[in-house]
């Protein structure tokens, strides 16, 4: 069978294949623990189950233009001026099936081959598989600290003639951390210099913690929407907890958003209107769920912080927003697809490998659950790799031993 060596060259989402084996663990009757799912268990705000329904009810379930229902670009430009005090019209606006789609909208609108992306490390784990799906070179910059907080000088390091964009996504997915304002504030300043595209991955940007916020790109550019080298990505999946429902934007200038939407226009058509309707119930409606579901997650964030204390020699640093944590488990393993495998087969525990994020011997901890599954999964993780745990530990009804140590 021939394939193309470019889809071949394509790694499978490990996230979502853990999420796969989870469910699959969970029919056969294991009682798993999954730490590395990116969705809490909130319910989806009512307004926008609401907007759906009210949508069905009419039965003119049709196509819609390819950038979006104006009522939905109504009201993400409404956010938008809410949220990032700019001011944008029906043009910079592009509704695709999720902030994943806009990403690879947008690198397939402006990457030629083998012009370069600047990712920032840690990372999530599908950009750098979306620049080379569009024939450009990753480039990825690793903070020689050890922290998870870029530095400019690395990243200006890193810029050749061939460089086009830099993807920022703060709050970070995998690491928790919410990028300084004076890095953000530098970094738009020298991209709009070097005519380099700042595409910002804002998913996470009301879900932080301790009274922080999330420094918004545009507050640090003197330029128009229109000129502007600052692209901003955002939807409804993270915000509140609408994972399944599909719905992101990206906002940019009137040029690129109509190149995005003829490649939209060829590949998925339009975006679904029931869940575009539900988006715009979400963004239109109460926002009281936002707040709820931050502070759950905040709590959360505690527990789990708490939690991995118990932990000797793991390294944490405290996330300031999302759902994750991105602990250093080398003094354990440094090989974190190893352990990440030994800990779903011994302990039913799923954890995502750091490797995957451009962490090796670390992984990535989901706090989006319950408070149950994190102080379970920490001290069956503990159990599994700490000698002086408890020899023998229950899951549901089954008695488990640790015959290994």
């Amino acid at each position: 069978m021939v394939l193309s060596q470019l889809a071949k060259s394509i790694a499978e989402s490990p996230t979502l294949k853990l999420n796969e084996e989870a469910r699959l663990l969970r029919e056969k009757g294991e009682a798993v623990i999954h730490l590395g799912a990116g969705e809490p268990k909130n319910k989806a705000p009512i307004s926008a189950i609401l907007g759906a329904a009210a949508k069905l009810n009419t039965g003119e379930i049709k196509y819609t233009p390819t950038d979006g229902i104006p009522s939905l670009k109504k009201a993400i430009i409404r956010y938008t001026e809410e949220n990032y005090d700019r001011i944008v019209a029906p043009e910079n606006v592009i509704v695709s099936a999720g902030a994943k789609q806009s990403v690879y909208n947008i690198l397939y609108s402006i990457i030629n081959p083998q012009d370069e992306v600047i990712i920032l490390a840690p990372f999530w784990v599908s950009y750098p598989e979306m620049v080379k799906m569009v024939y450009g070179v990753p480039v990825i910059v690793t903070p020689e600290d050890g922290s998870f907080y870029p530095r400019m000088e690395d990243v200006m390091k890193a810029v050749s003639s061939y460089t086009r964009a830099i993807i920022v996504n703060s709050p970070n997915n995998p690491s928790g951390v919410v990028y300084p304002e004076s890095f953000i504030a530098e970094l738009v300043e020298y991209c709009e210099k070097k005519d380099i595209y700042v595409i910002m991955d804002d998913i996470y940007h009301k879900l932080v913690f301790d009274g922080k916020t999330a420094p918004p790109a545009y507050k640090y550019t003197k330029k128009d929407i229109e000129s502007t080298h600052v692209i901003v990505v955002n939807g409804v999946s993270k915000l509140y907890g609408m994972t399944g429902f599909r719905i992101g934007w990206a906002i940019a200038n009137r040029k690129l958003v109509e190149v995005m939407t003829n490649v939209q226009s060829q590949i998925t058509s339009c975006t679904a209107v029931l869940l575009q309707a539900a988006a715009e119930g979400a963004l239109t409606g109460l926002q009281s769920a936002v707040e709820t579901l931050r502070m759950t997650l905040e709590n959360n964030r505690n527990v789990m912080m708490q939690e991995l204390l118990s932990l000797k020699g793991v390294r944490t640093t405290r996330p300031d927003g999302t759902y994750y944590c991105l602990p250093d488990f080398s003094a354990y393993m440094k090989d974190s697809v190893a352990l990440s495998n030994l800990l779903l087969k011994r302990a039913l525990v799923v954890a995502v490998p750091g490797k995957e994020f451009g962490m090796e011997g670390y992984l990535r901890l989901s706090y989006a659950g319950s408070i149950k599954d994190i102080k379970e999964g920490v001290e069956r993780i503990k159990w599994a790799l700490e000698p002086t745990a408890p020899k023998d530990i229950y899951i549901g009804e089954r008695k488990l031993v640790r015959d290994w140590l």
